[in-house]
């Protein structure tokens, strides 16, 4: 089962707003087994709408248009979709009243181009829209099921699910779906993907691993369509599947990012944390305190940007400064010892690195960081190499000393 959405409007096209309402529904349909064929973005113009129409019906059972509802002049779907399957529009008498009766309580004076949005086309079914003016409209025309919805992301939302989602369910009949999520760390896209090749040559044909990447972790999403309850037995065998073929790199099941399962970890325990931070401007210590409860975990952080700081908060030698540098093993080993000195947590971080565009050298590229993690009895530092992009950068080795610190507490570093 296919669908297209088209979102409407010229401020998409031109980047004014971010088209958050696609992802979304995109994700409601994948929870109930509709696939999702493609996305259209056309801009407030007839010819434009009608093409995206004809491609749409050509590929999919269901398609979702949102945007062009509003009472202006450039808000013209409407317009278009009454032309489009040859129909008229026709006051309704109720929504008029109730629009009426909502402009009154704000003391809003009702102008004729309000009456608009309770006009019906006649070969649509409408959908009432509990959130605002423009009411949604479903047209089922040749096998095919279109539905228009404003574009405003919390009216939309209320349509889908009050109207759209109930009414689909009763219109087809979908294949059950299943999803499982893990997260790895410490391994690229192409790494992850490279030990799974022989696990996906293996996959039964209802079921789909994809891979979804971000800055130092790679979620994994494994699907499987089918019939009846069983499903959920058969991707449990494939996800012990593949956390038996990447080992550690899998931290959870679900989609928690690492900041939340070293949190948890530190809770269970009953252990802290602290972090000397240089190139990552604190972003590392932003991540773990945005974890609600982190106070019970996490002491504090310093911020030690300057060769001073390093050497008169942190204690790094002068002598470590001026032979090997701020971006090494020594600087960020003796960054640890002096953190743990000062907070006296379980555990410690402390990374330096060359985050850019400038300061590299010759054997320390722009995305050069030693990241060390440990506690009291024993450290573990490690160099990384990332990207030539600043702020890509600062995200990247702030993960990466994070799943240092995750496989650290949990004994596989």
């Amino acid at each position: 089962m296919n669908a297209t959405v088209i979102t409407i409007g010229d401020e998409i096209l031109i980047g004014q707003i971010v088209d958050t309402n696609s992802a979304w529904i995109g994700q409601q349909f994948n929870a109930i087994g509709i696939r999702l064929y493609e996305i259209i973005s056309c801009g407030d113009d007839a010819a434009q709408i009608v093409g995206a129409l004809d491609r749409a019906k050509a590929t999919s059972q269901i398609v979702i248009m949102t945007g062009g509802l509003g009472p202006t002049k450039d808000d013209i779907t409407k317009k278009t979709l009454v032309e489009y399957f040859n129909t008229e529009l026709e006051l309704n008498e109720e929504v008029w009243e109730k629009m009426k009766q909502i402009f009154e309580k704000r003391g809003l004076q009702v102008l004729e181009m309000n009456r608009s949005q309770a006009m019906i086309p006649k070969a649509s079914t409408m959908l009432p829209n509990m959130r605002g003016t423009a009411q949604g409209m479903w047209f089922d025309v040749d096998g095919v099921v279109y539905i228009s919805m404003p574009g405003v992301p919390h009216e939309m939302k209320h349509l889908m699910e009050t109207q759209v989602l109930p009414r689909l369910k009763e219109r087809f009949s979908f294949p059950h779906i299943y999803h499982v999520n893990l997260m790895t760390a410490g391994a690229g896209e192409s790494v992850v993907a490279n030990k799974l090749s022989a696990f996906e040559e293996q996959l039964p044909s209802n079921m789909k691993l994809a891979y979804l990447p971000n800055l130092g972790v790679v979620k994994l999403r494994l699907s499987a369509y089918g019939e009846g309850d069983a499903l959920a037995n058969v991707v449990a065998v494939q996800k012990e599947k593949i956390k038996e073929a990447l080992g550690s790199l899998v931290y959870q099941e679900g989609e928690e990012p690492l900041e939340v399962f070293i949190g948890k970890l530190l809770s269970e325990r009953k252990e802290t944390i602290s972090c000397a931070e240089s190139c990552t401007g604190g972003y590392i210590s932003h991540l773990l305190t945005s974890v609600a409860g982190s106070s019970a975990y996490f002491e504090g952080s310093i911020i030690s940007y300057s060769y001073d700081v390093k050497e008169k908060v942190l204690g790094v030698k002068n002598e470590t400064l001026m032979q090997v540098g701020a971006v090494s093993e020594e600087c960020v080993n003796e960054m640890l010892s002096g953190l743990l000195k000062l907070t006296g947590t379980t555990y410690g971080i402390a990374v330096s690195g060359i985050a850019g565009p400038g300061g590299a050298t010759a054997d320390k590229p722009v995305g050069t960081v030693w990241i060390a993690v440990g506690s009291q009895q024993r450290q573990v530092a490690k160099r990384f190499t990332f990207f030539p992009s600043r702020a890509e950068n600062i995200k990247v080795f702030s993960n990466a000393a994070l799943n240092m610190i995750r496989l650290f507490i949990q004994g596989e570093l």
